[in-house]
């Protein structure tokens, strides 16, 4: 009988997960930074970006798809 993590791929499933969201946090904070430089607001937003935290979720986004695609190519 194969292991539970084997008939369900966890591990590949959870590589996945983290890749994905690490992707989602790179590239939607990449792209509010970048159009926050070209000096464009969405509609309707109020106050201001807060740079410090969309460089820090991008950092942290950049590791997160770094180990996640990392973890898959070594499975």
């Amino acid at each position: 009988m194969a292991p539970m993590a084997d008939i369900f791929g966890l591990d590949t499933l959870v590589a996945q997960m983290v890749l994905a969201l690490g992707a989602a946090l790179l590239i939607g904070n990449g792209y509010a930074l970048l159009v926050a430089r070209r000096g464009v607001r969405p509609k309707g937003a109020q106050g201001e970006l807060r740079t410090s935290r969309a460089v820090f979720l991008t950092v942290i986004g950049a590791v997160m798809a770094w180990w996640g695609l990392g973890s898959l190519l070594t499975s």
